[in-house]
């Protein structure tokens, strides 16, 4: 019968639009109103003076501690993105080839810290931090540490959904029965097609450690949320644009992740192309 849509047939063209438009509007809204208020003039109507102090020469000693919460955030993003590079991508490698059975413990224990509040999360590693401390001091890029716990769920599942679309155990054993060492098949053969993956990982973990503030906060670093906490019981415009900055550079990580996922299923897709066709003898 026509006009009956199959069961699990994707949403058609008019509902795909209804519900993009309800999605972008729940996210524009606030995002539109803390524009306007990055505007605003105590005085009354609208002025650009709170941008431009923001981008002014002087910003790096009006806004010192703001500089240096994002100073310290990046190192932050650089170290715990190694951490997870270091750690978790050769683990979940090693269990996709070699202990298969460990799959689901593995994802377990991945996804464990999204279903533990962070004041807990932050509670259990205080006894730690204070040997951390004692051993590594108390700089601010051992948070990282603890950041690199809370993006173990986020950065599991990009690097999963690549290893679930990418047979490595036939590649690398393709790759072993012509000669190549383990070496050559981790470098050359399995993290090319796991480009994606990890950069959406990556890309990710950055996200995450630039918007943290709970665990910073409770235990008593300075990075970008909780120096732009500090700022705002002076000056509460500035917060408001160092967060739109924030969310921009943001919302730019997860566009490069949206167009590498595209060009990589466009060239999986694309067709191969014909042979030439011979030229008729005249």
């Amino acid at each position: 019968m026509s006009g009956i849509r199959p069961v699990g047939a994707a949403p058609g063209p008019v509902a795909r639009t209804a519900i993009l438009s309800v999605v972008g509007i729940l996210f524009a809204i606030p995002i539109l109103a803390m524009l306007a208020f990055s505007f605003r003039n105590l005085a009354g109507g609208y002025t650009l003076v709170h941008w431009a102090s923001v981008f002014s020469p002087a910003a790096t000693v009006t806004y010192a501690v703001v500089f240096t919460g994002l100073s310290n955030s990046l190192l932050l993003a650089v170290v715990t993105v190694v951490i997870i590079l270091v750690i978790l991508l050769p683990t979940m490698i090693l269990v996709q080839l070699q202990f298969p059975r460990l799959r689901r413990v593995l994802e377990f224990v991945c996804i464990i810290p999204i279903t533990v509040p962070a004041i807990v999360v932050v509670v259990g590693l205080a006894p730690v931090y204070s040997v951390v401390a004692r051993l590594a001091g108390s700089s601010v890029w051992t948070l990282a540490f603890a950041y690199g716990v809370t993006v173990l769920p986020y950065a599991y599942r990009a690097i999963q959904s690549n290893l679930s679309a990418v047979d490595i155990v036939t590649l690398s054993e393709a790759a072993r029965s012509l000669g190549a060492g383990w070496g050559s098949v981790l470098w050359r053969v399995i993290l090319p097609n796991l480009r994606r993956g990890i950069l959406a990982a990556a890309f990710i973990t950055v996200a995450v450690v630039l918007g943290e503030f709970t665990i910073a906060s409770l235990l008593n670093r300075v990075t970008l949320q909780t120096a732009l906490v500090q700022v705002s019981k002076s000056d509460p415009f500035v917060p408001v644009i160092f967060s739109l900055l924030a969310l921009t550079f943001a919302f730019v990580l997860l566009l490069l992740i949206g167009r590498l996922a595209s060009d990589r299923r466009t060239r999986r897709t694309r067709p191969a192309r014909p042979a030439r066709l011979e030229k008729k003898a005249s």
